[in-house]
């Protein structure tokens, strides 16, 4: 069974900084696309980051700079390292595998895996 387990969610203050951990098993990742997406309450589920098995990177606009994504193929687990965070960083966190061996995707309804989420609660 292919799954993928997310870790590292938490209550945080604005300013803090949390790293996410997502884990795969079932079949190795090495060669997906892995990313990040992220759900507020009321809202769509979005893209924040996604890092190619070449370790070409992309990261939304509001996270750029803030945010940084990385992978060990050698655990199948990609990471997401979140810095300065702020209230509108609050959300549940998705980590996702795109296993087509193309381009970088920042579509949701390219990824074929997904994880189960983990809540990140900034408070002002």
């Amino acid at each position: 069974q292919v799954q993928l387990v997310e870790s590292g969610g938490g209550l945080v203050q604005a300013g803090d900084s949390l790293r996410l951990s997502c884990a795969g098993s079932g079949r190795t990742f090495s060669r997906d696309t892995l990313g990040w997406f992220r759900q507020a309450p009321g809202k769509e589920r979005d893209f924040v980051a996604a890092i190619r098995w070449t370790g070409f990177t992309s990261y939304a606009p509001s996270v750029a700079g803030r945010f940084t994504i990385s992978r060990d193929n050698a655990k199948n687990t990609v990471y997401l390292q979140m810095d300065s965070l702020n209230p509108e960083d609050t959300a549940v966190y998705y980590c996702a595998a795109d296993a087509t061996y193309g381009s970088l995707k920042t579509a949701q309804y390219e990824y074929e895996y997904w994880g189960q989420g983990t809540q990140v609660t900034v408070s002002s």
